[in-house]
């Protein structure tokens, strides 16, 4: 051995390094840090690169790298690149599993939930993305196609399927459990089934001809969604104007006098054709899935109903 060579004891290593003595002695015993000298005694000591060699081993064993992959790290078969970027890819996942763990925690301390309930919640949550997707995925494709309508359906909810994110806000985990519940239920299946989504404007106004209902119905959607970009509700004033108009083109197209039983009709007509469950759904949807609103896409039939059914005095 040359006499040059700097060794250090075990406690020398120690200390040097914080790493406890019986520590040092198994990372030695496995192979993973074998000594530089033995003395006749059998008291092991060790050299600067073994001293280099214990910090890299420390350092990766904070990182949660386990003996084996050191042991190939420090051989040679695998780079510290790779590693790190396998446990980047592993911090990553339990990083998503705490956040999604941290959102239903919160969902559960405002809700209130029963025991029974809180169950529901943890096993329903704790699905993974595609799991949740799958479930989605089964209500789907128990829905029957035997009709454009049901056809339809099916295509639409396909084509927007609800997906939790991994940081999940509060009203986003409630819409969830929201959806959950619903597609877990038979009546909501069958009126589903029922309900082309969005619904074609010549359906959305039952009792007129196609042609008149898909004129008549693109002009009420359209008026709606420019009083909702203006922030009018169906209560204000405002909507008056919109009403006037609408009542105006209806009784046009229909050949009827403007009045309270065509503003009742029409009211009754918009409850008709459309399902407030089913707008529901994709409002949910568009909630877990953090899409921005655009009045135009939303049903335009309840805002319109409840504006025609406003007790305003005739104009």
């Amino acid at each position: 051995m040359n006499g040059t060579t700097s060794l250090h004891s075990i406690g020398s290593l120690s200390t040097r390094t914080g790493v406890p003595v019986r520590t040092i002695r198994f990372y030695s015993d496995i192979g993973l840090l074998p000594p530089t000298h033995r003395s006749p005694a059998g008291y092991r000591s060790y050299d600067n690169a073994a001293l280099i060699r214990l910090r890299t081993i420390c350092a990766l064993r904070e990182l949660d790298v386990d003996l084996a992959t050191i042991r190939r790290v420090l051989g040679g078969d695998l780079s510290v690149a790779e590693v790190a970027a396998a446990q980047a890819d592993a911090a990553e996942i339990q990083i998503r599993a705490l956040r999604l763990r941290q959102s239903v925690l919160r969902h559960l301390a405002r809700r209130r939930h029963e025991p029974e309930e809180t169950a529901l919640v943890h096993q329903l949550i704790r699905l993974t993305s595609e799991e949740r997707r799958r479930l989605v995925a089964d209500f789907i494709d128990g829905l029957t196609a035997g009709t454009p309508s049901e056809a339809a359906a099916a295509a639409a909810l396909r084509s927007a399927l609800p997906d939790l994110p991994d940081d999940p806000t509060d009203e986003q985990v409630a819409a969830w459990m929201e959806i959950a519940g619903l597609i877990a239920d038979d009546g909501f299946r069958a009126r589903m089934a029922r309900a082309a989504l969005p619904p074609a404007d010549e359906d959305a106004l039952p009792g007129v001809a196609a042609g008149t209902a898909a004129e008549l119905v693109a002009f009420a959607r359209q008026a709606v969604a420019a009083a909702r970009e203006a922030g009018t509700g169906p209560q204000d004033g405002e909507a008056a104007v919109v009403v006037d108009a609408v009542v105006a083109r209806f009784a046009s197209a229909l050949g009827r006098p403007v009045g309270p039983e065509l503003k009742e009709w029409m009211a009754g007509r918009f409850e008709e054709g459309h399902d407030p469950l089913v707008a529901r759904y994709w409002g949910l949807v568009w909630t877990v899935n953090d899409w921005q609103v655009v009045p135009g896409h939303l049903p335009f039939q309840p805002w319109l109903v409840e504006a025609l059914r406003v007790g305003r005095p005739e104009r």
